[in-house]
């Protein structure tokens, strides 16, 4: 069988206007650090609301390997019996985190408080992905790397450390999965480790570890960062989550109703975290028309109802300082931007290098395929936004779930249809995308 007979390519054409209401999947980030934490409490955790995508399941069959109980209760609703901080088990095989950089990566953070050895591998694209950044702050707790590949990339085969030691550490660069790795090994030392970013990012992490019973501290640092202090050793308890609906995939009904016409939906239970809703701030300045409804509060984060209408957007500028905030939703944002009548420069994106795939080069050659003017300039991804789009083009995805859905997100508004290669990937994130967009109208096939 070759590769192409393996593929699974999707189109979408130009749609009549999106309308309806929907409930979008558990937020990606929470579901697996709330698996990841429920594993190293005592005591049960039951999670309401979980993404049942690829990478929490990747995630939730480690917790397994690792020794703690791990059971699907009914739709979107697990149970966790854990194990304890430090309390993990060798496991028998490799692990397997299949595409979810984030599962692998906080795993590593929770398996280097511990006196095992486990080996940590994943699909084509994840064995591309760094893993330097995640290994060298967990070896100054102690943990040691057996093995990897071509430095620092999967398969990798970490021990943990015997007598974990506290460590100050300032993240290089902004990254909340440095960030939480980092914490989650903090949590098997003595005293006090502290993590200092320059610039805030997501902060599931402090908000789940208080959840659970944990002493941690967070306050301001310089202009746009975060000191982030937790105390070692103290014993995690089980405890209830309830997922709210994933902003990231929130991201692609809600641009489809702003760029094709006379759209009007209802999104639910979409989480509002400020340091998630970038995106939001951004599409608000670019003059889309979206609405909160219902603002709670819900397992210690933000969530709001979103109302989206069909809008006409401009081009704005986006600052570097922002995409901590949005970056995930880069390639959504510059299918807004290619709508948008303007040049719309979103800066500072050297991150989405090393994600599921070059993203930022992703990103551009899905716009280029389908006749959008668009620039590289450094990290920055400069469109040339005209109002609207040809189409057209056939869109590698290179194993990217965001840049599929992005792609046939483009495709219901553009005057051709757009075809992504593969779109198999996009369970990794949000399963049921295709038939989600369709309620809503959405012409995909």
């Amino acid at each position: 069988m070759n590769l192409a007979s393996r593929l699974s390519p999707l189109s979408a054409r130009r749609s009549g206007p999106l309308q309806g209401r929907v409930r979008l999947p558990g937020d990606k980030s929470i579901s697996q650090r709330a698996l990841i934490l429920g594993a190293m409490a005592v005591g049960e955790t039951r999670i309401t609301g979980m993404l049942e995508g690829a990478d929490a399941l990747s995630t939730a069959n480690a917790m397994r390997a690792l020794g703690a109980l791990v059971e699907r209760t009914g739709e979107q609703a697990w149970r966790i019996m854990g194990v304890g901080v430090g309390g993990f088990a060798q496991p028998r095989a490799p692990l397997d985190f299949g595409n979810s950089g984030t599962g692998s990566r906080l795993t590593m953070g929770a398996v280097a408080g511990c006196p095992i050895e486990a080996t940590f591998d994943g699909d084509a694209s994840l064995r591309t992905r760094p893993m330097r950044r995640i290994v060298d702050p967990l070896e100054l707790f102690g943990a040691r790397t057996i093995s990897q590949v071509d430095g620092g990339r999967l398969p990798l085969t970490l021990r943990g450390a015997l007598d974990p030691i506290p460590i100050v550490y300032e993240v290089p660069v902004p990254s909340a999965q440095v960030k939480s790795a980092v914490l989650l090994a903090g949590l098997a030392a003595p005293g006090t480790t502290t993590v200092i970013e320059n610039e805030a990012t997501r902060d599931h992490t402090e908000k789940l570890l208080k959840h659970f019973g944990a002493h941690i501290r967070s306050e301001e640092f310089g202009k746009h960062g975060r000191r982030i202090t937790l105390t070692g050793q103290a014993e995690l308890e089980g405890a209830p989550v309830v997922v709210p609906a994933d902003p990231s995939s929130a991201a692609f009904p809600l641009v489809a109703a702003l760029i094709v016409p006379g759209s009007e939906i209802i999104l639910d239970g979409v989480m509002t975290n400020p340091l998630r809703a970038g995106l939001l701030t951004t599409l608000q300045e670019m003059g889309a028309g979206i609405e909160m409804l219902e603002t709670r509060n819900e397992g210690g984060e933000d969530v709001a109802d979103l109302r989206v209408r069909g809008s006409t957007l401009k081009g704005v500028d986006v600052p570097a300082e922002r995409a901590p905030t949005m970056i995930d939703e880069y390639p959504i944002l510059a299918v807004a931007a290619a709508f948008a009548e303007g040049v719309t420069r979103m800066r500072g994106l050297k991150e989405l290098r090393v994600k599921e795939s070059d993203r930022l080069e992703g990103t551009a050659a899905m716009l280029r395929n389908n006749g959008v003017t668009i620039e590289i300039d450094g990290d920055d991804l400069i469109v040339h936004g005209k109002g609207s789009v040809p189409g057209g083009g056939l869109v590698a995805t290179h194993m990217d779930h965001r840049i599929a859905m992005a792609a046939l997100v483009l495709g219901t508004a553009s005057a051709e249809p757009v075809t992504v290669d593969d779109a198999a990937f996009i369970a990794t994130s949000f399963p049921g995308f295709a038939d989600m967009m369709r309620k809503l109208g959405a012409d995909l096939s």
